[in-house]
């Protein structure tokens, strides 16, 4: 659940102001990789916008869930594939100007089919691509989710070592 904030602040020159801001739980966001350097992104419909946006897989921490937790629920869900080896390899906050969400990166590797599991409300297609392709659309601006671009750029410096 997202909650909405307004505080009165001081600033440095004794002036008062108010902040308003989003208090959000956290998400977890995924780059799913095949041992060939395929991963699967999602197509889905983004409202706020009013169009389609190729993303990683992610999503929204549940009451009382680790980070790891929701990548491995959220996975399923939303790509009907899991993960046996998830490997945090940054956390970062993708909107400090209105909100306080943090993110958990999570490379996962060693994907076996299941079932999707989507929630009622959503309507995502997967789309596999190669990595390095996917990388590349981001630099096209081809793909131009925050999460997502920063995600695969992190992930491309981190396969790199």
């Amino acid at each position: 659940m997202l909650s909405v904030k307004r505080d009165t602040v001081e600033l440095p020159n004794g002036k008062d102001a108010s902040r308003e801001f989003i208090l959000h739980p956290g998400a977890s966001v995924m780059v799913p990789l095949f041992p060939d350097n395929k991963i699967i992104l999602v197509r889905q419909f983004r409202y706020a916008v009013g169009k389609e946006f190729l993303e990683l897989p992610a999503g929204k921490l549940d009451f009382g869930e680790t980070p790891l937790e929701t990548a491995k629920r959220e996975l399923v869900e939303e790509t009907g594939f899991y993960g046996e080896n998830f490997e945090l390899i940054s956390e970062f906050f993708p909107c400090i100007g209105y909100a306080d969400e943090k993110m958990f990166l999570y490379i996962v590797t060693n994907l076996k089919k299941s079932q999707k599991n989507t929630d009622s409300d959503e309507f995502l297609e997967n789309v596999i691509l190669d990595f390095d392709e996917a990388v590349n659309l981001v630099l096209e601006g081809k793909i131009n989710d925050t999460k997502t671009m920063l995600s695969l750029l992190l992930a491309e410096k981190f396969l790199k070592k």
